[in-house]
């Protein structure tokens, strides 16, 4: 069984008030190092069998199509989780 992540951000135009709120926290718990937060999202699609190019295809389409909302958010990476999990980008700046 493979799976696959994909990651959906706001684009770079849209407001982000969580990544904001995120950020205003941060110097107040000790993180002041940190300038900026966006947050996103993050899916975990599950497949039978390995992933293999035409599923990594097929989940960068849904992830154009149903994942995210083209209009205000982009998706920024579509990768296998084994790869990703050993620092193996598979591909990353579709948007």
């Amino acid at each position: 069984m493979g799976r696959v992540v994909v990651d959906v951000m706001p684009k770079p135009e849209i407001l982000d008030p969580q990544g904001k709120a995120v950020a205003g926290a941060l110097p107040r718990l000790g993180f002041g190092q940190f300038t900026s937060v966006r947050q996103g999202k993050r899916f975990e699609l599950e497949v039978d069998g390995p992933v293999t190019p035409e599923v990594l295809a097929a989940a960068a389409e849904a992830a154009e199509q149903v994942l995210s909302n083209p209009v205000i958010e982009d998706v920024v990476r579509v990768a296998d989780y084994e790869a990703d999990a050993a620092g193996t980008i598979v591909s990353e700046g579709l948007a």
